[in-house]
């Protein structure tokens, strides 16, 4: 699945696109199974918002922090009034579903766990991958929001590190509608941010320590047909754009880390739990 060329692109840029990853049943699979998702939610239950911007990581609530072995929904920013009550309607204005679609739900567990994700992983020198979270990303129109510039491993850290995301568009991805943008070669340099559990009792339950160092000139616009796989080192610094069209831009993604001699810090806010450990990449869907 992956050629020499592409693993050294993936090596020198940080990221790399492998082109016709997912057949067309396998996209639309997933984005039904994302509406029967959408049908169960109750807006009236207990949810969440979800931001990157970095004071909105201190509201951070129970909701999020134990959603790591459940499938849970969180709105745009913008969705909500100051009592908290949702102002549109449900199907309009989610950010995300997360974080264990990868094990609960059937579509995405296919392709999660599929033998092609599994030499793509082989293929990057992963003995003991292990599956740490997934996302449904839904960047609906106008209300998107931006995603800032961040390195997955600001969230997923492991020593020595070894996240790694897979991220799947299940539309056309443009620069309008909210592409990816990289800085190529950046995850050669170090690990700039921290997200960590705040060990004490008093205060925000989680908190971001160190800042990010970047310059706007240095980002290269990511466009990718619908069906790609785009696979990115956890260190390399991405971003995306709000989407300015009128259709969504949805994309599943998925996180893994390596096993074998790696340490997974225990100050993440992702941990496995009794009821979901982090499964095993080589384990049949």
């Amino acid at each position: 699945m992956v050629s020499s060329e592409e693993i050294d692109r993936f090596r020198e840029d940080g990221y790399v696109i492998l082109h016709n990853f997912l057949s067309e049943e396998e996209i639309e699979s997933m984005k039904e199974e994302c509406k029967n998702l959408v049908e169960k939610l109750i807006p009236s239950e207990q949810h969440d918002t979800f931001s990157t911007e970095p004071d909105q990581h201190f509201k951070r609530n129970e909701y999020f922090l134990t959603s790591g072995d459940k499938v849970r929904y969180f709105f745009e920013d913008d969705a909500l009034n100051s009592k908290g009550e949702l102002i549109m309607p449900k199907n309009k204005c989610l950010n995300k579903i997360g974080h264990a679609l990868h094990w609960w739900c059937p579509a995405f567990k296919k392709i999660t766990f599929s033998r092609k994700v599994r030499d793509v992983i082989s293929s990057l020198g992963y003995e003991e991958p292990i599956v740490v979270q997934s996302m449904y990303i839904f960047k609906h129109p106008e209300i998107g929001s931006v995603v800032v510039p961040h390195q997955d491993s600001t969230f997923l850290h492991t020593s020595p590190p070894t996240a790694v995301g897979l991220w799947f568009p299940l539309e056309d991805v443009t620069i309008d509608n909210g592409c990816l943008w990289f800085i190529p070669g950046s995850h050669k340099g170090p690990l700039y941010c921290r997200f960590k559990r705040n060990p004490e009792k008093e205060g925000p339950l989680l908190f971001l320590e160190g800042k990010i160092e970047f310059e706007e000139s240095q980002f290269v616009p990511c466009p990718v047909k619908k069906g790609s796989c785009v696979v990115i080192h956890g260190l390399v610094i991405h971003k995306s754009g709000k989407n300015i069209t009128s259709n969504s831009r949805p994309a599943y993604t998925f996180h893994v880390v390596e096993q074998k001699n790696t340490t997974y810090s225990s100050e993440n806010w992702l941990q496995p739990t009794p009821e979901l450990p982090f499964p095993s990449l080589n384990t049949s869907a």
